[in-house]
C-alpha cells in the first residue's frame, strides 16, 4: 500500500532522560564562555538604542507614515484596501465625506496598532493612491505606555520620508 514505519528514537531510559542533550548544550555554553572570557575583542557589543544598528538592508520596512498631497491634505481616500489587506487586521479607518473636490472621502480617524502589526508590507502593496508608505527610517519603536502604540492620522502624517530611502 505504500506505508512507511518509522522507527521512533528515545525509547532508552538514556535518552528519555535528556542527560546526553544536557551536557552537550552545557559543553557547548561553557566553551563560548571560555573563549569570550580569554578574547573580549571578539564580542560584538552595540549600545542600543543610543547606537542604532549599521547593517539594516534597503529593503527593511521601517514604521510607517501617510503620504500627503501638495497642499498638506493626506492622499488617502479611505477606501479601506489596506485593513482589508492586513493579515493582522491593525489598521483602524473611520471615515468621513470630503468637501474639497479632492475625492469623495477621506480618514477622519485612521489608527496603526504597531504591537499587533507585523510589517508585512501589505498594507502598502493594497494601497490603490500610494497613501501609506513603510519609508520612514524608524525601525525601533519604543515607548513606555500600549496606548502610545497605537499611531493616529496626525502622527503617522508627521513622518517624513527617510534621507536613505531618496535614491529610489
Amino acid at each position: 500500500m505504500g506505508i512507511k514505519i518509522v522507527p521512533r528514537h528515545g525509547k532508552s531510559l538514556k535518552d528519555k532522560l535528556y542527560i546526553p542533550a544536557i551536557i552537550g548544550g552545557m559543553k557547548t555554553t561553557f566553551t563560548h564562555f571560555k573563549k569570550n572570557l580569554g578574547d573580549v575583542s571578539n564580542l560584538r557589543t552595540m549600545q542600543y538604542p543610543e547606537v542604532q544598528p549599521d547593517d539594516i538592508t534597503d529593503r527593511y520596512r521601517g514604521v510607517h507614515r501617510l503620504t500627503k498631497w501638495d497642499d498638506g491634505s493626506e492622499k488617502c481616500v479611505a477606501c479601506y484596501m489596506c485593513a482589508t489587506a492586513c493579515p493582522a487586521q491593525c489598521i483602524f479607518i473611520d471615515a468621513e465625506e470630503r468637501f474639497d473636490n479632492v475625492a469623495e472621502k477621506r480618514p477622519k480617524e485612521f489608527k496603526i496598532d504597531l504591537l499587533e502589526c507585523v510589517y508585512c508590507g501589505y498594507c502598502v502593496e493594497a494601497c490603490p493612491c500610494d497613501a501609506i508608505r513603510m519609508d520612514t527610517g524608524i525601525f525601533s519603536f519604543t515607548a513606555s505606555k500600549r496606548e502610545d502604540f497605537l499611531v493616529d492620522k496626525k502622527r503617522l502624517m508627521s513622518h517624513e520620508r527617510s534621507k536613505d530611502f531618496d535614491n529610489e
